[in-house]
C-alpha cells in the first residue's frame, strides 16, 4: 500500500467514532484487515438469523436495519449512515443476526471478520472502551425510543422519529428552523417504525404539510419550523397522558 492510499485510509477511520479515539499506528493495524464491500439499492446485506459475523462501517449511503415477525411482518428499528457501525452485535457475541440490514440506497461498506475483530478488541483497550462507548449510545436509543412508546400516542411517536433523524443527518437550511434530511424511506418504512398502517402515516405528513410544519416526498424530510414541530410532539405526550388516566 503506498503512503498517500495509507494517509487516506487512516483519515477515513478517523472519521469514525468508534476509531477516533485510536492511535494512527492501531488504526494502521485495522486498516489491514477491512474490506470493501458494495451494496446496490435494496439488496440484502444480512438477514436475520442469519450465521454471518462480520462488522461493517458504512462509508456511503444508508443502511435500514429491520426485523421480521413470524407472520412476515416487518418492523423497521433504526436507519443508519456514513461512519456508522452495523452488524456488532453478532461480531461480538457470536450468535444469529437479531435483524436484517437492506442497503436503501447504493451503499459502500468496510467489513471486518468477527475473528480479527475480537482479537483486535483484546489487543486494543482504547478499541474496547470506544466499543462500550458507541453500545451505551445505542441502548440510550433504545432506551428512549422506549419511553416514547410508552408516554407518545403513535402521531407523537412518528414526530419523535423525525426529529431524531433530523438531529442525527439533517443539513440545516435555516438554523434552528428549517432543515432538509435525506431519509431514503418510503411511508411504508416509517409506518413500520411506529406501529401504524401506512394510509394512516399519510394522512398524517400531509396534514402537517397543509400545516407549515413539515414536507416527506420521495424519501426526503424537510422541516419548515422546527420549534412548532418539537411543540406538535410534546403536545402528543400530554395528550396521550390525559386519554390513558384511569
Amino acid at each position: 500500500m503506498d503512503k498517500a492510499t495509507l494517509q487516506r485510509r487512516l483519515a477515513v477511520l478517523k472519521r469514525v467514532p468508534l476509531f477516533s479515539d485510536l492511535s494512527d499506528l492501531d488504526r494502521e493495524t485495522l486498516i489491514e484487515d477491512f474490506r470493501l464491500r458494495r451494496y446496490a439499492k435494496n439488496e440484502i446485506i444480512f438477514r436475520q438469523g442469519d450465521e454471518s459475523r462480520e462488522l461493517y462501517v458504512v462509508l456511503q449511503g444508508k443502511v435500514r436495519i429491520f426485523r421480521i415477525s413470524p407472520a412476515g411482518g416487518e418492523t423497521s428499528i433504526d436507519i443508519f449512515s456514513s461512519h456508522d457501525i452495523i452488524g456488532e452485535l453478532a461480531a461480538i457475541d457470536n450468535q444469529p443476526r437479531s435483524a436484517t440490514a437492506k442497503a436503501i440506497s447504493d451503499v459502500e461498506l468496510l467489513a471486518i471478520s468477527h475473528e480479527r475483530f475480537l482479537y483486535h478488541l483484546r489487543t486494543m483497550p482504547d478499541l474496547a472502551l470506544s466499543l462500550a462507548r458507541l453500545l451505551s449510545q445505542k441502548l440510550r436509543w433504545t432506551s428512549a425510543y422506549a419511553e416514547s412508546v410508552a408516554q407518545l400516542d403513535a402521531a407523537g411517536r412518528l414526530l419523535h422519529i423525525l426529529l431524531y433523524y433530523t438531529e442525527r443527518y439533517g443539513e440545516a437550511i435555516e438554523p434552528g428552523k428549517r432543515y432538509r434530511v435525506e431519509l431514503a424511506l418510503n411511508q411504508t418504512d416509517l409506518a413500520s417504525m411506529v406501529g401504524a398502517r401506512r394510509e394512516w402515516v399519510n394522512r398524517l405528513l400531509n396534514d402537517w404539510r397543509k400545516r407549515g410544519l413539515l414536507e416527506y416526498t420521495r424519501g426526503v424530510l424537510t422541516i419548515h419550523d422546527l420549534p412548532r414541530m418539537q411543540a406538535e410532539r410534546d403536545s402528543r405526550t400530554e395528550a396521550n397522558q390525559a386519554s390513558s388516566a384511569w
